[in-house]
């Protein structure tokens, strides 16, 4: 028996040497499962009550003070207590780690420690968060999964309304899901992704029962590429005010709808009776709100400001959900853009040209992701910084989406464009006048 059981590990390892590579490259999360998991628990588990030690993430059974006299002593620990953790847990390129913090204890030396821990358990990186109170949960990756955000191919989203547009530091699909998630803002300097995460978001968003409507104001410039696939296309501010409007009129009847069928949002409706969902994608919002000063250009932008903050105050229950991206959307826009930033709940921030634009990101939502968004560099096109739904922040990269891809998904599934009256009519109607 012995034999046996030694020439099968024998094959085992040869065939782990040999087709190791093969393997790594066309399936890294069965390498990273068969090899390096096993390894890499082990040595959290044998190494943890000497890593925490050397890092100071212990107490002492003891007070290290003692009053002698009148004399007070401080003194390190002799007999330290280290924090209880459980086994480490796989994830597809990495590991997990809860830590039961012991009375005294705070996450913020498990944060200083992060570098000090990635180094001995020679992982890529490190995060600590703290999900709950005497808790902190310690996530480490073997290797950088931004580096190749479209491997493994991540599997098409099975739930409507959720899009998988790359990948996460942690080796997870990134998902924007807008049933939790239901607006987004996307902010980023010009070659820094933003475009890239929109393609690739009306690639994943084509297939389904979605209607999409597109307002670029740069002529069209981005979004005509895909205009088979949407519902309506804006291409200046005269043309915005016409769609927008027609959104908010259409968003009325769903009230009416709902109220009549005692339903508080459009998804307690059967599926006959549930109007179509709408995404809105906005590319370069400055456009709507930058004029010349005239009052006919101040009356649109006024309009468009209040048609968008309307939409994205009332639009979750009603299906319709907003995509806002700019290169900078801050107060310096106009009265409007506050409110209708602080709507926009879902927040992805790419490489900045200052800091000013990743504050108005992210600041009112996490301090720390801001100076995160802030390092990432030129070299990093598609990596971004997101917080979604539970208003943790994460590092991200959006797959590489070219020009000929997304008009292909476009011309693919134009058959599938809902034919919303209300736009129609409207478009209609401003292209008459």
């Amino acid at each position: 028996m012995r034999p046996t059981l030694l020439a099968f590990a024998l094959a085992l390892l040869a065939w782990l040497l040999v087709a190791g590579k093969e393997l790594q490259q066309r399936r890294p999360e069965w390498h990273w499962y068969l090899t390096g998991y096993p390894r890499t628990a082990l040595r959290v588990v044998f190494t943890w009550s000497k890593v925490a030690h050397l890092n100071g993430l212990t107490v002492s059974r003891k007070p290290t003070r003692r009053v002698l006299g009148d004399l007070t002593v401080k003194g390190d620990p002799l007999r330290p207590r280290t924090p209880r953790i459980s086994f480490p847990r796989s994830t597809p390129n990495g590991l997990e780690l809860l830590v039961r913090l012991r009375a005294g204890q705070t996450p913020t030396p498990f944060l200083a420690a992060a570098d000090a821990l990635a180094h001995a358990w020679r992982m890529h990186a490190v995060r600590i968060i703290s999900p709950e109170r005497g808790a902190v949960l310690i996530t480490a990756t073997a290797s950088d999964p931004l580096e190749h955000p479209g491997r493994p191919a991540a599997p098409e989203p099975a739930a409507l309304l959720s899009a998988v547009v790359g990948a996460l530091e942690t080796g997870r699909a990134w998902v924007m899901d807008f049933r939790r998630v239901p607006h987004w803002l996307i902010v980023g300097a010009t070659q820094s992704g933003k475009s890239t995460l929109i393609a690739r978001l009306i690639t994943q968003l084509a297939p389904q029962p979605v209607a999409l409507i597109g307002i670029d104001c740069k002529g069209g410039m981005e979004l005509s590429l895909v205009a088979q696939r949407l519902s309506a296309l804006a291409t200046c501010r005269t043309e915005a005010v016409i769609v927008l409007g027609a959104l908010v009129t259409d968003m009325k009847d769903r009230m009416r709808l709902c109220r009549a069928a005692g339903a508080r949002s459009i998804w307690d409706l059967t599926e006959k009776e549930r109007p179509v969902p709408v995404v809105v994608i906005v590319d370069e919002l400055a456009e709507l709100y930058l004029t010349n000063g005239s009052k006919e250009q101040r009356a649109e932008a006024e309009q468009c400001s209040t048609y968008l903050l309307r939409l994205a105050q009332l639009g979750a229950a009603l299906g319709v959900h907003l995509v806002v991206a700019g290169q900078r959307v801050g107060s310096d826009l106009g009265p409007g853009v506050t409110a209708l930033r602080a709507q926009l709940s879902g927040r992805i921030c790419h490489r900045v040209n200052d800091p000013g634009t990743a504050e108005m990101a992210l600041g009112d939502l996490n301090k720390d992701a801001v100076a995160v968004a802030q390092s990432i560099g030129e070299a990093e096109q598609g990596v971004a910084v997101t917080v979604g739904d539970m208003g943790a922040w994460m590092r991200s990269r959006s797959r590489l989406t070219t020009s000929a891809e997304v008009q292909e998904a476009a011309a693919q599934f134009a058959d599938l464009t809902p034919n919303v009256p209300c736009l129609a009519s409207a478009v209609e109607g401003g292209a008459g006048a």
